[in-house]
């Protein structure tokens, strides 16, 4: 399963993103806004950026490569994306992602899509700005960062973003959560964070003791999760617990919340 509103799945209803006077919603894909940003979790403000994210702040996709870009301390414009008018799979977007999906990152001359290879790049490109996001250290220290973030991609994600597709964005198209397969996935769910639980019971984060993309990975997800009965999954796990406590507390997270909420 894709990510959440990446462009597999029905679009978002109409958002609207307040910056000052100025407002947007997906609908209205011509009003691009740009963010510096800041040290507190306060809205941004307007500014030149040679970064530009064509997506939507409810995406999950979208949230996550926010997330990198507010952790670096990075200036960028942020274009919405009429999905509902279908605008990901025509032109000129497609252009920018060929499979109709968002986000798409422009900077400068580069054009990148596939959230996680947008962060990675936001991570090495501007490595010596913001938070590192990688762990710094030998080739085996790497190595286990690109462990844990593909256990996010392939073991944690495809299952908590059905969740999260089954007990809230159902609702927002119209459609009703099927009990089972909720039942289902949580219990898929679990078995993933047991093993977080002993993992977190060695290092404080995921790859190490610091903070990187594999914890930043999971934030959009959890975010949606923790607004649901699903949130029993993590707070009853200490470690796990401890965990989400701390990534989603932290000011460029707030950043990113901050989007959807005004």
């Amino acid at each position: 399963m894709r990510t959440i509103l990446q462009g597999s799945l029905l679009p978002p209803p109409p958002i609207k993103l307040s910056h000052s006077s100025l407002l947007f919603s997906p609908s209205h894909s011509h009003s691009n806004l740009k963010f510096t940003s800041k040290s507190s979790p306060s809205p941004p403000t307007i500014t030149m950026a040679s970064i530009k994210v064509h997506g939507v702040p409810m995406s999950t996709a979208t949230m996550r490569v926010l997330a990198a870009l507010y952790e670096k301390d990075l200036d960028f414009e942020l274009i919405p994306v009429d999905m509902r008018a279908g605008a990901h799979k025509q032109e000129p977007f497609v252009s920018l992602n060929p499979f109709g999906q968002i986000p798409a990152l422009q900077d400068g001359d580069l054009t990148l899509f596939e959230s996680r290879a947008i962060t990675e790049y936001i991570a090495d490109e501007y490595s010596e700005k913001g938070e590192k996001l990688m762990c710094p250290g030998c080739n085996k220290v790497k190595a286990i960062t690109k462990v844990w973030l593909n256990v996010e991609g392939q073991q944690f994600d495809p299952i908590a973003s059905k969740i999260a597709f089954e007990r809230i964005f159902k609702g927002m198209f119209g459609m009703t959560t099927d009990p089972a397969a909720v039942q289902e996935l949580e219990g898929k769910l679990v078995r993933v964070l047991d093993i977080y639980e002993a993992r977190l019971s060695k290092s404080e984060f995921l790859a190490c003791d610091c903070f990187t993309l594999a914890d930043l990975h999971h934030l959009p997800v959890i975010h949606y999760l923790m607004g649901t009965d699903s949130k029993t999954l993590f707070e009853s796990r200490p470690k796990v617990a401890e965990w989400v406590k701390k990534i989603t507390a932290r000011p460029a997270w707030a950043k990113v919340v901050d989007l959807q909420k005004q």
